[in-house]
């Protein structure tokens, strides 16, 4: 489990729960500002479903991101420690630290992942091993 009690590992968590409830929701906000706009033009209509197709997907790619086994540092049962890319030696865990990044349709993904950074090298990683 990771330091913040995610509970990140592969196996540790179900990929995606209400994923299915989320899409439904999309589908009914949609009908609900169809119903508010009867003349919007179709490509207002894009926009907008664009606009929440782009949030859900960033959900779920936030939900994949930290599903890896890469997001964690700490040694798992039967894998190595992540090590620097320059220099081999394994990363020296930093914590957990938050990064925010952009997706596609400008959608903003949280991913809390451990940080790590080489004792030979300074190097940081986030996430580690990548």
């Amino acid at each position: 489990m990771g330091k913040d009690g995610a509970g990140r590992r592969g196996g540790d968590r179900r990929v995606g729960p209400g994923w299915e409830t989320q899409a439904g929701e999309v589908f009914i906000d949609l009908r609900g500002w169809r119903a508010l706009h009867p003349r919007a033009t179709l490509a207002e209509m894009e926009r907008e479903l664009d606009r929440r197709w782009e949030q859900l997907r960033a959900k779920v790619l936030a939900d994949l991101a930290l599903a890896s086994v890469a997001a964690d540092l700490q040694q798992g049962e039967g894998t190595a420690r992540p090590t620097c890319p320059d220099c081999g030696v394994p990363l020296q865990d930093q914590g957990t630290h938050r990064r925010t990044l952009l997706t596609l349709g400008n959608q903003a993904v949280e991913l809390r992942r451990d940080y790590g950074t080489c004792p030979r090298c300074g190097s940081g990683l986030f996430p580690p091993g990548r």
